[in-house]
């Protein structure tokens, strides 16, 4: 019997998904952004300390959307083809997206902002959201852009980019917000018998920097002390929280970078953080909208609200070395020229301060790795820094004790799983007359009840990086280096890798991870690198790897 069925009233489902945000840089997660909102979500409800997305955007998106590994839906790495099957950089057939699913079941499905797991971005094609189970659309196709005049805007399968053209006032981020919580709004007036799907993704923290003055002024002074100090200061939080152990050691600071005393530019460096704050705080004034929406319509009780990030922090610079035009002609994600025609300035240079419509700039290494404290690396690997997701459950009427952490581990297919727990709706072996993959999911309902609920093993991959995880045991590599092990219980912040001692144990686990990627599609690094350098050279994300 699903949890719909035992509590009556099938719940709305609002699933919140972020952009390249750390894993404690809310403030309900020991971080110094003011996120009052997110707090009040987290303890009202429950905060999970090991949940894990997959290391990138796009999959991300992919695996979240459909249940299953990104591999196994065409989103081996990111839009682009990339590859054979499983790497074609488009949403396949062989899956269903929660919009999918929850719509057979009767639900309306919306969707405010980034899409991301389509391969065109300029023509309505099988992998655009309205075609992929959402009622309502209105967002970007691309992933990334300026935040005053983003490509590819649409609204359903028409492009609306002359929406911010022509406001002054135009801000992605509060767009995105207004325009779920306006779906929240209409929805009670035309479709109040049907419950709802919402899913809100925001394309902020992701860079560029661009935000508003009076947001970044909030956040003058408050990095001042320099990621040393502030990681060491999160930690202590963090375990005072209950969401570290004490016995876990704060990894060392980037070897790439300096110390804070020793750092040069200070000033820019400072304003890089505080604009950065300066997203999420806009973002989570966006999420107090929706709950507005949420309360004034009388949905909030019986609603599931999700929140989480796509990745772990992000120390990738602004593409260096390729072409403007590249950026604004092929890639599509940034615009030559502001909306008034002042020639957007590329590249963190330091005599320029980020924020403004005129800068294309990223908050660098340093950061990323405050960012992440207390974990190793970044966006793009699968140490703990790159997949480790700050997640908040909230559900009034499904889910007692406010305020509560959750330890147990889980990745991003347990959310389909979870969404098909609490709604009631049916995984179809077949769609459309294609047959579907199993979900890959395990449902998080019993942890709602329990923190103590077993999972079996998790798995990632991302360009050559991979890891598996049984239990308390992570082995894990960054490409093209030798496996590592690490006990999750004892050293979550992998400082000390135990392979050496374990060879059994490393043999056991790599058999395991083998049997996964065999069966969902991974193929081997070196042949996707040797099919991207027959295609046309390196691309520029392989660049930034290099």
């Amino acid at each position: 019997m699903s949890t719909a069925d035992q509590k009556g009233a099938r719940p709305n489902v609002v699933i919140i998904l972020n952009d390249d945000m750390g894993f404690s840089d809310i403030g309900c997660y020991g971080g110094e952004v003011e996120t009052p909102n997110l707090d009040r979500l987290a303890f009202a409800g429950l905060r999970y300390s090991q949940f894990y997305n997959t290391a990138r955007c796009s999959p991300s998106r992919a695996s979240l959307l459909t249940g299953l590994h990104p591999h196994q839906t065409g989103i081996g790495i990111l839009t682009y083809d990339t590859g054979p099957e499983g790497y074609t950089g488009d949403l396949g057939t062989n899956c269903v997206t929660m919009a999918e699913v929850l719509r057979e079941a009767g639900y309306r499905t919306y969707l405010s902002g980034k899409w991301h797991v389509a391969k065109s971005l300029t023509e309505p094609s099988p992998s655009w959201p309205l075609q992929r189970g959402f009622d309502e659309f209105y967002g970007t196709i691309i992933g990334a852009g300026s935040f005053y005049h983003p490509n590819t805007l649409t609204r359903g399968n028409e492009n609306v980019e002359h929406e911010a053209i022509n406001d002054p006032d135009f801000f992605y981020t509060d767009a995105i917000s207004d325009q779920a919580a306006d779906f929240i709004r209409d929805h009670a007036r035309g479709h109040a018998a049907a419950p709802f799907f919402q899913y809100v993704a925001y394309t902020a923290p992701h860079w560029p920097l661009h935000a508003h003055d009076e947001d970044i002024a909030k956040y003058k002074g408050r990095f001042d002390a320099g990621w040393d100090t502030l990681r060491e200061e999160r930690l202590e939080r963090l375990v005072r929280a209950g969401m570290i152990h004490p016995s876990w050691v704060l990894t060392d600071r980037d070897p790439t970078q300096p110390a804070w005393r020793d750092a040069k530019e200070k000033e820019w460096l400072l304003r890089c953080m505080e604009v950065y704050a300066a997203q999420i705080d806009r973002m989570d004034q966006g999420i107090g909208r929706i709950l507005d929406a949420l309360e004034e319509t009388g949905q909030m009780d019986n609603t599931m609200i999700v929140f989480l990030s796509d990745n772990g922090a992000c120390a990738e610079d602004i593409p260096e070395g390729v072409p403007v035009r590249e950026l604004v002609d092929n890639l599509m994600i940034a615009q030559e020229k502001t909306r008034d025609g002042r020639l957007v300035r590329f590249g963190n240079d330091r005599s320029i301060m980020p924020g403004a419509e005129d800068t294309y700039q990223s908050y660098e290494t340093a950061w990323a790795n405050l960012s992440n404290a207390p974990f190793r690396l970044y966006k793009h690997w699968v140490h703990e820094g790159g997949i480790s997701t700050p997640l908040i459950v909230h559900w009034p009427q499904g889910i007692d004790g406010a305020g509560g952490l959750r330890h147990t581990p889980g990745q991003l297919p347990d959310l389909m799983a979870t969404v098909l727990d609490v709604t009631g709706a049916a995984y179809p072996a077949e769609y459309k007359g294609n047959a579907i993959l199993p979900c890959e999911g395990t449902s998080l309902v019993p942890s709602f009840e329990d923190d103590g609920a077993t999972r079996g093993p998790l798995f990632w991959e991302h360009e050559g990086n991979s890891a598996v995880r049984v239990g308390k045991w992570k082995l894990v590599r960054k490409y093209p280096g030798p496996w590592e092990l690490y006990d999750m219980e004892a050293d979550r912040t992998e400082m000390n890798d135990l392979a050496a001692g374990n060879p059994e144990r490393v043999e056991e686990l790599k058999a395991l991870y083998q049997q996964w990627a065999d069966r969902c599609g991974v193929i081997d690094r070196e042949t996707i690198l040797d099919y991207l350098a027959s295609q046309a050279g390196t691309a520029f994300w392989e660049k930034e790897e290099a």
